[in-house]
């Protein structure tokens, strides 16, 4: 099969991996291959939808060029530190530089056992693979940095997770898949030859322009501070559209700054800074509003990783780190300034600011949270509403007590007032920020039980939806509707 793959991890030393196959599967069948991404990836759309091409897809057999490997990495995993974790249930099957010049790498998520997966089947259901087909893709199409889904094959077998469930394989595409738990992994061995070599191979995949730094102590400072800054934007964006990811642990933290890993995942409907999906976090780690903190926390342990890199003098090493550590909050708090300003339909950027603007945007955010009003809903509505101030009154419905609702909706069409900006360009930027259709929870559900028993009508039609989220699509305004009071104890499942 003609894929250009160029597999650079697999030329580093035989510690950062292990070499396996993945494992046939009885029957495979394709479900769906994303024609766009793999034409993106210099990939012939119809070689994947060949029968050699679903095998492959399946881990039958292997594509030319193909050098399959399951990467080592350790992780926090709910606060708790396990020494070694790594892939246990997805093979590397290559990296392929694209037309753009982009390396990425292609994996199979649900190919079979591997050196790693510590009694596990290695295998993966149908419902998760396309949980993070749809969600991962939905992402995408928000500007959300983002692993991919290139292809879906079904296994014609079953796992057990409880019940029997039919099997899957997704064809997951990344920047790359090193995480703050790879550097955790060679820290806690005390590998500082390793640490060195990751250091320089991350900062050739993903900030090149960084190799030139003179020592490897202004490398890693330097790799640091582009980590916390891709990682302060990426929650700031999750935080701005309502997103959980349910499962922040340090081996789920990207390098490059992508949301990976979407198992337990969900988006909230009703605005509860508090709520959780997660069946596991029964503590609520992981919960919205701790998002940032936890981003932070897991930033901490890449910076004590990196601390024998940093200088010899380890209080100086420290010093540095906790300084790089220290930029998180302003930098995300930046980001997600500008983020809410531009849902409020305020000026693009901090020149634009007044006094007031962030006060107004969490006086907002308080009201929906004490009304419980729909998140996604009421920042569409407020966008409705940007230019026909009679449409204020659809927002104002939504909360049982209107009146301090009301008050704060005359203090916002006053700050409006006050910015000079075309109000053309002010809707546009509104609509971008304020999706119409996101991956609704109860909706990823009844897509799962449809597919279960073979329907894959709903997961096309909420593909074609949610890649055009912001977009009104009058044939599918039912897509937009929050969950019946009887959905709303929604509770999510990693899928292991």
């Amino acid at each position: 099969m003609p894929i250009p793959f160029d597999n650079s991890y697999a030329r580093l030393p035989d510690r950062f991996f292990a070499k396996i196959a993945p494992t046939p599967v009885r029957a495979p069948a394709l479900l769906r291959v994303n024609d766009a991404l793999a034409e993106a990836l210099g990939i012939d759309p119809a070689e994947l939808h060949s029968p050699e091409g679903v095998a492959n897809l399946a881990g039958n057999g292997l594509f030319s060029g193909s050098d399959p490997i399951a990467l080592a990495y350790a992780g926090h995993q709910f606060g708790g530190f396990s020494p070694q974790l790594g892939d246990g249930r997805a093979i590397l099957i290559g990296e392929v530089v694209g037309p753009d010049g982009v390396r990425r790498d292609v994996q199979l998520k649900g190919s079979g056992p591997t050196p790693f997966s510590r009694r596990g089947d290695g295998r993966a259901a149908l419902g998760p693979v396309l949980r993070e087909y749809l969600v991962s893709e939905s992402m995408h199409a928000l500007g959300v940095p983002t692993t991919r889904a290139l292809a879906a094959v079904s296994t014609g077998e079953l796992v057990l997770r409880g019940d029997d469930l039919p099997g899957a394989v997704l064809t997951r595409v990344a920047a790359s898949h090193l995480r703050v738990g790879t550097f955790e992994y060679f820290a806690a061995r005390r590998d500082r030859e390793a640490l060195a070599t990751l250091v320089d191979y991350a900062i050739a995949r993903h900030e090149p322009s960084l190799a030139r730094e003179g020592s490897l102590a202004a490398r890693t400072l330097a790799f640091l501070d582009g980590v916390i800054g891709r990682q302060a934007s990426l929650v700031a964006r999750w935080m701005g559209l309502g997103f959980v990811h349910g499962v922040m642990n340090t081996d789920n933290t990207s390098i490059s700054g992508e949301t990976i890993d979407y198992g337990p995942c969900a988006f909230l409907d009703a605005f509860d800074p508090g709520r959780t999906f997660s069946s596991i976090d029964q503590g609520g780690r992981y919960a919205f509003h701790h998002q940032p903190r936890i981003a932070l926390w897991n930033l901490a342990r890449l910076a004590e990783t990196l601390l024998p890199l940093l200088a010899e003098d380890e209080a100086e090493a420290i010093r540095l780190a906790t300084a790089r550590l220290d930029t998180f909050p302003d930098r995300f708090g930046a980001a997600h300034h500008a983020i809410l300003r531009a849902k409020l339909g305020l000026g693009p950027s901090e020149g634009d600011a007044h006094e007031g603007d962030d006060e107004l945007a969490k006086d907002l955010l308080e009201l929906m949270a004490k009304a419980q009003v729909d998140f996604t809903l009421t920042f569409r509505r407020l966008f409705d509403a940007i230019d026909r101030p009679a449409r204020t009154a659809v927002v104002s419905a939504m909360f049982a007590d209107p009146r301090p609702f009301d008050a704060w909706a005359a203090r916002w069409r006053e700050r409006l007032a006050r910015d000079a900006e075309p109000i053309e360009a002010r809707k546009e930027r509104m609509r971008l920020a304020n999706p119409a259709f996101i991956a609704r929870n109860h909706r990823v559900e009844q897509m799962i039980a449809l597919a279960t028993d073979g329907d894959l009508s709903l997961f096309e039609r909420m593909l074609r939806v949610l890649a055009r989220p912001c977009d009104d699509q009058p044939d599918d305004e039912e897509l937009m509707d929050p969950p019946g009071l009887e959905q709303w104890d929604y509770r999510t499942f990693c899928g292991t």
